[in-house]
């Protein structure tokens, strides 16, 4: 076997809402639209998909009570992008600080709560 992918799945409970974010918040590109409860974002060269669902995600709590993430976006200017987003009004789960004493990261919530976090190698 041969993989040439792997593409991460996220749950919202408001598809329109999560497009949004991803789209004009964070500015990533909507890659594909189905129907009413399916969607693909596109970051730099990687994908996630979005997918509607009724209930909140269940592991999002767990995630928050482990200091886990879900997505971990490795950037190339941690501190111009976290200005960006700060301005564009996203909620902050964790400033930007020295992580390891050789990365700069900052931790972001999007609108279901799910923790991503955002990192520059120094």
């Amino acid at each position: 076997m041969s993989v040439r992918s792997v593409t991460p799945q996220l749950r919202t409970t408001d598809i329109e809402r999560a497009i949004d974010f991803y789209v004009n918040k964070l500015g990533f590109d909507l890659e594909f639209r189905f129907s009413d409860f399916y969607a693909g974002i596109r970051a730099g060269s990687d994908s996630f998909h979005l997918k509607l669902v009724d209930d909140p995600d269940p592991a999002i709590d767990f995630v928050r009570q482990g200091d886990h993430l879900f997505l971990y976006f490795d950037v190339t200017d941690a501190r111009a992008e976290a200005q960006k987003l700060k301005a564009n009004g996203v909620t902050f789960h964790r400033e930007l600080h020295d992580a390891r004493g050789d990365s700069l990261e900052f931790y972001i919530l999007d609108p279901d709560g799910h923790i991503h976090v955002f990192g520059e190698t120094v």
